[in-house]
């Protein structure tokens, strides 16, 4: 699903990726670990086409995304990658199920069906009751889950987590990695998590470390 061939990253002269390789299979649930400033953020995000890298390719579903114009990119950004982040970056002023709706519409889906999509996700997750309320009404874990649902609705073939749980409380935190792994086995999507949870890291196919800007 992913392959990743000599990824390198600089700013400046810091040599932030040294040509990092990897492949990852569908339906596969990979963690990346190590310490701040290892380079984990910036592969994820050279990964999922929110950044450029300076060296390397990068192969989504077959298709070579470090060589598509913007406007491609970003209509393949929506369509196929769905993203998590430690701040869940739902806009406050909509609801749980307005919130999930947003990339749909930007897809262009039309209303009736993003909202039906949205709902079976909310349904998914145990929020359907919350659908109506606005995130500053929902606890952590549920703003969580509904930025979960959000990254789902247009179904994409892989899935990016940066510190998923790094805000939550451990109950949810344990709740958020149970249900990633409920999602891989329902809708058979890729995971790549970024993550200082050791728990969660060591709950994937494969846990991987970067080190000095390099998988070790």
């Amino acid at each position: 699903m992913i392959i990743a061939n000599e990824i390198q990253k600089n700013y400046g002269p810091l040599k932030v990726l040294k040509g990092i390789s990897l492949e990852i299979g569908k339906g596969e649930i990979i963690s990346i670990v190590g310490s701040s400033g290892a380079g984990k953020s910036t592969l994820l995000h050279i990964l999922g086409t929110l950044d450029k890298a300076d060296g390397g390719t990068v192969e989504i579903g077959g298709t070579r995304v470090s060589e598509l114009s913007e406007r491609k990119l970003s209509d393949f950004r929506n369509r196929n990658i769905g993203f998590v982040f430690q701040f869940h970056h739902l806009l406050p002023e909509f609801t749980a199920l307005e919130n999930i709706c947003i990339p749909a519409l930007i897809a262009k889906s039309g209303k009736k069906e993003a909202m039906s999509k949205a709902m079976e996700l909310l349904d998914f997750m145990n929020l359907r009751e919350r659908a109506d309320h606005k995130p500053s009404q929902l606890s952590g874990g549920e703003q969580q889950r509904v930025a979960v649902a959000r990254a789902l609705v247009n179904e994409p073939s892989v899935v990016l987590a940066d510190e998923p749980s790094g805000n939550l409380d451990s109950a949810s935190a344990v709740d958020l990695h149970k249900l990633f792994f409920q999602l891989r086995d329902t809708f058979n999507q890729t995971y790549v998590i970024v993550t200082h949870n050791l728990e969660l890291a060591d709950m994937a196919d494969r846990k991987l470390t970067i080190r000095d800007g390099v998988i070790v």
